[in-house]
């Protein structure tokens, strides 16, 4: 294997790279990211870089002597357009082609968008540099309410800052309980009283049946949004977090499979050895099925098997995630370790939720699956190295 291709630049692109060199590998690597900027840390976006406290710099991954240590191409505000894997090759949309031996997709996703905010000003998303960006300077040039549509990790953090930021906010989420999916329904509820304690509105159970807007043409703006009961909540900003698209259009007629994310084997393999696939966009082969992940730790984690796998030609090793993340919400940090499931038996094992300072253990079939801390790390620490020792038995 002479040339490797990384398709995506983001975080998981980078340890791809990394992982390579780290690995052995000495041959060429290009490395293509739609965005125009250098791999940067996406959590920072909706929280301090939003409320102004940290630059664009210094959401950087690696540093100029850092990437130049890797030795890699990076053709940077190029998308990938078409991948043949009989040939190994993948075409940009500059019209350039990356011919290699090997190929790596971390395309990651984008924000799924919300219907009928097309072309609407005042509407966000978070999640690139550039959006985080715009959605900033809007705050900063609107003194209005702000809407969030959508009560997931993103929204609460959005909510958050811009509650930091002295903007009176309501969220709406279309589910009873926010976060119920993945942290069950107890925990999701628990999780979403910090927004009440902090004078955030919180709707759930009702969606979002239109967006109101005054203008036309490029100056039409967003003034609020009408919910299915009936409801007006009037709006200078509008933030959607209603979760991701893996960003798998441009591999339409490869051959390579894809449903909901790229289809692939327990080390992250495709149906071809040449092409692996990483981060946001890899739907790999789990013990209960296929599943993808959304998150830092995943990202960071799942390069060292998939590129070790792609040197060797066929799958040596599988993924196994230590299922890791965390958020900041007013002032309070959540962590979560492991891999709980709305339908797990949790209880609280110290601390106390209304105390807002806790931890509680999942548990399936008697077994532990899961931790959730609320501002506690220490214990947090412990409970999740106890239990990435009991999945590893």
């Amino acid at each position: 294997m002479r040339t490797v291709a990384v398709v995506g630049a983001s975080l998981a692109g980078l340890r791809a790279v990394e992982e390579l060199r780290a690995q052995g590998f000495d041959g060429r690597v290009a490395v293509v990211g739609e965005e125009p900027h250098r791999p940067y840390d996406r959590p920072p976006l909706s929280k301090a870089y939003l409320a102004g406290t940290c630059s664009p710099e210094s959401l950087r991954l690696a540093d100029d002597a850092d990437t130049d240590e890797l030795a890699a191409e990076w053709h940077l505000g190029v998308r990938a357009d078409s991948l043949d894997p009989a040939t190994r090759s993948v075409r940009l949309s500059n019209g350039e082609e990356i011919t290699a031996d090997g190929i790596i997709i971390a395309t990651g996703g984008r924000a799924r968008p919300l219907l009928g905010a097309e072309g609407l000003s005042g509407v966000h998303t978070v999640r690139t540099l550039d959006d985080a960006a715009a959605l900033r300077a809007d705050l900063e040039n609107s003194t209005g309410g702000v809407v969030v549509i959508g009560a997931g990790w993103i929204g609460a953090e959005v909510a958050s800052t811009c509650h930091t930021l002295g903007r009176q906010v309501t969220i709406v989420e279309a589910g009873l309980t926010p976060l119920a999916r993945v942290l069950g329904p107890t925990m999701g509820r628990i999780c979403a009283a910090l927004h009440s304690d902090h004078g955030v509105a919180l709707r759930t159970g009702v969606g979002v049946q239109s967006l109101t807007s005054t203008g036309f043409g490029p100056w039409k703006r967003v003034t609020g949004v009408d919910l299915a009961d009936g409801t007006h909540l009037p709006a200078d900003v509008v933030v959607v977090g209603i979760g991701m698209l893996p960003n798998t259009e441009w591999l339409a007629g490869s051959g390579v499979a894809v449903d909901n994310g790229v289809l692939c084997d327990a080390g992250c393999v495709t149906a071809f050895p040449s092409v692996v696939a990483v981060g946001d966009v890899a739907r790999y082969q789990g013990p209960d099925g296929p599943v993808r992940h959304e998150h830092w730790t995943n990202a960071s984690e799942q390069p060292a098997v998939a590129v070790r796998n792609l040197l060797a030609g066929t799958t040596i090793q599988e993924y196994r995630p230590s299922g890791y993340f965390w958020s900041q919400q007013y002032g309070t940090r959540l962590q979560v370790a492991g891999h709980p499931g709305d339908a797990d038996e949790v209880a609280v094992v110290d601390g106390s939720p209304d105390d807002r300072v806790f931890v509680a253990e999942y548990r399936r079939q008697g077994l532990p699956v899961g931790v959730l801390a609320m501002n506690n790390p220490k214990l947090f620490g412990r409970l999740r190295r106890q239990l990435r020792a009991a999945v590893a038995i």
